[in-house]
């Protein structure tokens, strides 16, 4: 398989990126007014693309934010592998001085690459790269379906990105950043990925 092109955005707002609360995968939440208006602009900005195949989450959000081209007729797959992560006892709640010593401390971990740590009751990131790995078979194995669009959430795609280009290495997957409905255009040559747009937005301006 030679040239396949991977879209992969984030899903638009929520409320609760909007209000700091944390939204893992324990938290189903639609998007709000900023999330629609992001959506329909990358949508506009993205549509002459002809996406043979749309992968989103079992989270809500991520459909929401596809179903522009979903209404066109474009076939999509849900799963939970591309889930966000689980930050187990504090999804849902708004963040706190303590929540943020506690994820500070978490990150940090990850960084020396301890990634096999998570927060109490949570998913690590070796456990969210277990999950995603089937899909990406799945991704590679269909060699008819190019272009395709993906649409996850901010943590999940970091680990994503890692396995893609880092040889599966963790460690430095915050390099990877991210906003509301930003882009990465990936290309896979039959051997390896690369990038071809990184974390950008250029469709909102």
């Amino acid at each position: 398989m030679e040239g396949k092109s991977i879209y992969l955005i984030r899903h638009g707002e929520t409320d609760y990126n909007r209000k700091g609360i944390i939204q893992g995968s324990g938290v189903d939440t639609s998007l709000n007014d900023t999330g629609r208006k992001q959506a329909r602009a990358f949508f506009e900005h993205y549509k002459h693309i002809s996406f043979q195949k749309i992968y989103v989450s079992t989270l809500r959000r991520t459909l929401e934010t596809v179903a522009p081209f979903v209404a066109q007729g474009i076939p999509f797959e849900s799963y939970a592998g591309l889930n966000e992560i689980s930050w187990g006892s504090k999804d849902g709640k708004l963040v706190n001085k303590e929540d943020q010593r506690v994820y500070k401390e978490m990150l940090e971990c990850w960084q020396r690459g301890e990634v096999e740590k998570c927060i109490a009751g949570g998913e690590s990131p070796l456990d969210v790269q277990y999950r995603q790995k089937p899909i990406i078979e799945i991704l590679l194995s269909r060699i008819d379906e190019n272009p395709v669009l993906i649409c996850m959430h901010g943590r999940a795609m970091r680990i994503f990105l890692s396995t893609l280009l880092h040889e599966g290495s963790l460690r430095d997957m915050d390099l990877f950043e991210h906003h509301n409905t930003c882009l990465y255009l990936l290309n896979y040559n039959g051997k390896r990925f690369n990038i071809k747009k990184f974390n950008d937005v250029s469709h909102l301006k």
